[in-house]
């Protein structure tokens, strides 16, 4: 690769980390300024192929499709999930429903994606009648589980879904289950501590919320689903042009300094960076500690990951209040997780 096509795919990576914070615009219409995106480092590094194109239209599917369907079963059993949580808060106490609720959703939502994961943490809080402290708490602990959880499957969010397919090729052949059997171990016990810390509200029972949610559009649904689609597509074509420039880069860090690099995750969409980073070349060891380091950071703030920004909207969390709970917690998380992984690093 010249130096043009370096320079070139350099300018690519700094506009996609740099104009969605800081141009309201294109933080909007984040799907097609990454279509461009990827486009054009696609052209830059001389990738474009009737593969990649039939990738890039092929990728998105199953995740989007998953989008769609649970999001109108879930329109239309809301009413009954809203009334499920509060007889079981009732029966079998509100600490033991917190628990459940964070465990399940961060384990279901490799299955229901995490957005779903996201809308049904919305609606429980909601039909629970938490007070602020515990809405807040409750939001962000489970927004964490979420996101370890939804990282288990290519269904789960695009971080997974992009990974799976920039690593589905030799040497690793991912398949459907790669990142369940590389992650599950380290991710499980996570959302489990995490539900159990959770469940340490201080509010003692639930109470009926006297909130009504208007329930979702079909419409509204329709174009979820479509964003989707268009933002996976536009991670593979971004993922493909950037290859050139990752093998010469990242490819050259270690695995220790990657998981910090990757703190970034908690301002930058962490499924963005996971297409700019991941390089087939890289060894298991290091894909674990960059995808950890990426799901474990996104918690951090609102625009880490697609749960946070869900939950921080529909229950009307202000960016303040969120970092005071998540940044103690999560960097928590990172440091026990570093040094954990550092013991289970392969040496020699």
């Amino acid at each position: 690769m010249d130096l043009m096509n370096v320079i070139g795919l350099s300018l690519i990576v700094l506009l996609v980390l740099v104009l969605p914070l800081s141009v309201h615009k294109i933080e909007d219409n984040l799907e097609p300024f990454l279509l461009v995106m990827g486009a054009g480092a696609v052209t830059v590094s001389g990738a474009w192929s009737f593969d990649l194109a039939h990738e890039a239209l092929k990728e998105p599917v199953l995740i989007s499709l998953a989008v769609l369907v649970l999001g109108f079963a879930f329109k239309y059993t809301e009413r009954n999930f809203r009334f499920v949580m509060l007889k079981l808060a009732r029966g079998a106490g509100l600490k033991v429903t917190i628990f459940l609720l964070v465990v399940l959703l961060g384990i279901l939502s490799s299955l229901i994606t995490a957005i779903i994961a996201a809308i049904m943490l919305a609606e429980a809080i909601t039909a629970l009648g938490l007070k602020e402290d515990a809405r807040i708490r409750v939001a962000v602990l489970a927004c964490f589980a979420i996101g370890m959880g939804a990282v288990l499957t290519p269904v789960g969010e695009p971080l997974s879904t992009i990974t799976v397919a920039k690593l589905k090729g030799a040497p690793h052949y991912a398949d459907f289950f790669y990142l369940f059997k590389k992650l599950a171990a380290w991710i499980i016990p996570g959302i489990i501590f995490t539900g159990l810390w959770a469940a340490r509200v201080k509010q003692k029972r639930a109470s009926v919320s006297k909130q009504t949610r208007e329930t979702e559009s079909a419409a509204g649904i329709i174009v979820r689903g479509v964003k989707v689609y268009f933002f996976i597509a536009a991670l593979v074509l971004l993922g493909a042009g950037l290859k050139p420039l990752a093998e010469i880069t990242i490819l050259k860090l270690s695995a220790p300094v990657i998981y910090w690099v990757n703190s970034i995750s908690a301002v930058l969409d962490n499924a963005t960076l996971a297409a700019i980073q991941i390089v087939p070349g890289m060894s298991a060891s290091t894909i674990v500690f960059l995808l950890m380091g990426l799901i474990l950071a996104g918690g951090l703030l609102v625009p880490g990951n697609i749960p946070n920004i869900i939950s921080a909207s529909k229950l009307g969390i202000k960016s303040k209040a969120w970092a005071k709970q998540a940044i103690p917690f999560g960097l928590f998380l990172m440091i026990v997780y570093f040094i954990l992984m550092m013991g289970a690093l392969p040496h020699g």
